[in-house]
C-alpha cells in the first residue's frame, strides 16, 4: 500500500492536461531611419564642422561665445536652439565637436529634429 500512493500520484500528474506553452514574443521589425534630403544635414555630420561651415549651412549666428581655447556658436530655430561646441584641433582650425539642443523653456529636444527645422526656416532643402 506504502508503495501505490506514490504510484497512483506519479500516474494522475501524467495524466493532468499540460499547460500550453506560450509563444516566444515577437521581436517587432526594427525601424529603418528616415534618410534626410541630399541637402538636409545629418547632425552626426555637423561634427567636425567649422565655424565658416556651420554658419554657411545656418546664416548668422545668434550668439558666439569664446570659451578657454572653445568657441560655442548658437543657432535658433522657430520652437528651438542649437549649441554648437567647436575646440582647436591640431593643426587646423576649430571644429565641432559637441551639438546641444533644446527649447526656449530649457528642455530638451532631439538635435536632428531641430536642426531640421532650423533648415526648413532658412529654406535649405
Amino acid at each position: 500500500m506504502r508503495h501505490i500512493i506514490p504510484a497512483a500520484l506519479l500516474f494522475v500528474a501524467a495524466c493532468a492536461p499540460r499547460p500550453e506553452s506560450t509563444p516566444a514574443p515577437v521581436r517587432p521589425a526594427a525601424a529603418q531611419p528616415v534618410q534626410p534630403a541630399a541637402s538636409q544635414h545629418d547632425h552626426r555630420t555637423l561634427n567636425g564642422m567649422t565655424a565658416n561651415e556651420l554658419v554657411q549651412h545656418f546664416g548668422r549666428p545668434r550668439l558666439q561665445i569664446q570659451e578657454g581655447e572653445g568657441t560655442k556658436l548658437q543657432f535658433a530655430g522657430p520652437n528651438c536652439v542649437l549649441d554648437f561646441y567647436l575646440y582647436p584641433t591640431q593643426g587646423g582650425p576649430p571644429r565641432v565637436s559637441h551639438i546641444d539642443a533644446r527649447n526656449f523653456q530649457g528642455g530638451d529636444v532631439s538635435v536632428q529634429s531641430c536642426v531640421y527645422e532650423i533648415e526648413r526656416a532658412r529654406g535649405v532643402r
